[in-house]
């Protein structure tokens, strides 16, 4: 009798890889991909998995292990598919060996992204083949069935999630892992070595494979005509197509498995049977404006949006014409994202504030510094930009107009993209202020290790990069190592290194509030009969501080997490440092 399981999308995704037998993995954190590793690293006695310093590195280790023989993985969200983009397009043409797959997670409705990316347009760019699972058992088999299309055709292979998909639990079956051979490697440098004279002519055998792939996709299982009321005929895939079958189950359905490259032969099959055909697909109308080149007539965009989330409502509003409630009620105050109790942040941006400084940001959860009571963030483009913006600020402006600004960037930020943006400022003669904030892990993605925390994702313990060896080693004479929570010791530095006209770099280091080694032993505890009602406490916008009717202060101790940062800045003792119950 088999085994069936309760999985997350990323859960049963991680599970297909154990059971296809790969051996492999590398990935770069970023929501919502990041739990496939982590769940990954459970089998870790039969696959080799890692945090790579960014998505590009990733792609590049599981294209050497595929070299080798073995079947490889490479994960990331979809931002992390531009990283890796420069290797992925030129292994389009290589090929693989042993299989590759590569679980991209694109983020409809922003819910921690930068931008609303579609991976089915730039892998249509890139030749590369898609497949995209409705729910969790579908994440598991289509993970084993891209292997086999790797393989077979020659072309790594990229599964397509959403968040979701990557976030909603189905039932899995499961399945003993598969013994996967290695296979031989055989020396071919004109399938493996990229020069002009080689590329020019495996660009033909691109094609060809690209060709092969959407003539055998007319017969792949997953894609299936799905025939019932042919009034109204939709062609979807992914997680639409369950909204389809929620809103609408007596329609007729093409459901696509495989989304590039298109079955089109099926396609004109399904159209010529349906009175009325739709495409529902999120984000870019990659599957209509193929149909329509098809010159079969459809509707999509037009009753659809580009923008966010689809769901079963939103046919019931176009297609049926049905008026739906709001789920929510909009006189509800919103509660928006605000950096954690004791967050060492949160102290840092606080200084920024009080200098009045302009800061170029980067990504991770210090982005929050840019929303009140800090606003202190002024930019934020893509990872490691903060420091590349600054030396441009300064090349267009003069050494001058940076003494109004920094630029801050995380500690896994950094090792992902800033190290090359710093050694441009080095090597390019910049002046200006890095200030690097080091909590000591991945935060915002739920705590990942990196290169500068000690630890491997197999819990292996290594040598830490020592960020001021690092910068010194680029030959940036200042470098400097701040707690972050030492509020006068900050700003004195801040305030000289801004007013200098040299590259300087500050290292504002305190371990992440929620690392569970790093939680404090103390807690800090208002006195209501010495405040004087002055708000300092307040200004850096702690959750655990409470202003009272009277103006007085409470602060949560099942919130505060001890980082002293509100004591610092009361100038009347009315807040005291007490020892955790």
């Amino acid at each position: 009798m088999s085994q069936k399981k309760l999985m997350l999308g990323n859960e049963a995704i991680a599970r297909g890889l154990y059971e296809a037998g790969v051996k492999v993995s590398s990935a770069y954190p970023g929501t919502p991909s990041t739990e496939i590793s982590e769940n990954l690293v459970r089998y870790k006695d039969s696959v080799y998995c890692e945090w790579a310093p960014n998505e590009k590195v990733a792609a590049e280790v599981a294209f050497g292990a595929s070299v080798a023989g073995v079947r490889s993985f490479a994960c990331m969200k979809m931002v992390g598919y531009n990283v890796a983009a420069d290797p992925l397009y030129s292994m389009a043409y290589t090929g693989v060996n042993g299989g590759m797959v590569v679980a991209v997670a694109d983020d409809p409705g922003l819910y921690s992204s930068q931008n609303e990316q579609d991976t089915r347009a730039v892998s249509r760019a890139a030749q590369i083949p898609v497949l995209e699972p409705s729910d969790s058992q579908e994440a598991k088999e289509f993970t084993k069935l891209a292997y086999e299309i790797s393989e077979t055709y020659d072309k790594p292979v990229v599964l397509r999630t959403t968040t979701r998909l990557a976030h909603s639990q189905g039932l899995v079956e499961l399945c003993d892992q598969e013994e996967i051979p290695d296979r031989p490697y055989e020396k071919d440098p004109a399938k493996w070595v990229m020069l002009p004279a080689n590329a020019v002519k495996r660009h033909a055998v691109v094609e060809e494979q690209m060709e092969r792939l959407a003539e055998d996709a007319c017969s792949l299982p997953i894609n299936r005509m799905e025939l019932r009321d042919t009034k109204i005929g939709f062609i979807t895939s992914g997680i639409p197509y369950t909204y389809v079958r929620e809103a609408m189950p007596e329609a007729s359905v093409l459901k696509l498995g495989l989304v590039h490259p298109l079955p089109r032969k099926l396609i004109e099959e399904f159209a010529a049977k349906v009175d009325r055909l739709i495409i529902f697909e999120e984000l870019m109308p990659v599957i209509e404006e193929q149909v329509r080149s098809y010159g079969i007539a459809c509707e999509g965009k037009e009753l659809f949006t580009k923008i966010g989330e689809y769901s079963a409502n939103l046919l019931r509003e176009r297609v049926l014409g049905e008026t739906v409630q709001a789920a929510a009620d909009p006189s509800v105050p919103n509660r928006p994202p605000i950096l954690c109790p004791g967050c060492p942040h949160r102290s840092t941006f606080h200084v920024l504030k009080k200098l009045k400084l302009h800061t170029a940001g980067d990504i991770g959860c210090y982005t929050l510094g840019a929303v009140p009571p800090l606003s202190v963030i002024e930019t934020t483009l893509c990872m490691g930009s903060s420091i590349s913006s600054l030396h441009g600020m300064g090349k267009a402006k003069g050494e001058d107009y940076l003494r109004d600004w920094v630029c801050v960037i995380g500690d896994s930020t950094f090792m992902h993209t800033g190290v090359n943006s710093l050694v441009n400022m080095a090597y390019n003669q910049s002046t200006g202020t890095v200030i690097i904030l080091d909590n000591r892990i991945t935060g915002m993605t739920g705590h990942q290790d990196h290169p500068g925390t000690g630890k491997t994702l197999m819990g292996d313990v290594v040598p830490a990069v020592d960020y001021e060896k690092l910068c010194r080693g680029l030959g940036i004479e200042h470098v400097y190592t701040v707690n972050a929570f030492d509020v006068e010791a900050l700003t004195a530095r801040v305030k000289e290194e801004v007013k200098a006209d040299h590259l300087s770099v500050i290292i504002s280091k305190a371990p992440c509030a929620l690392i569970p080694e790093a939680r404090s032993t103390k807690k800090c505890e208002a006195l209501p009969e010495a405040c004087r009602h002055c708000g300092a406490c307040l200004i850096p916008g702690c959750p655990a501080l409470t202003k009272n009717a009277d103006g007085s202060v409470t602060i949560d101790d099942t919130m505060c997490n001890g980082c002293g940062l509100c004591r610092q800045l009361c100038r009347f003792d009315a807040i005291r440092e007490v020892n955790a119950r």
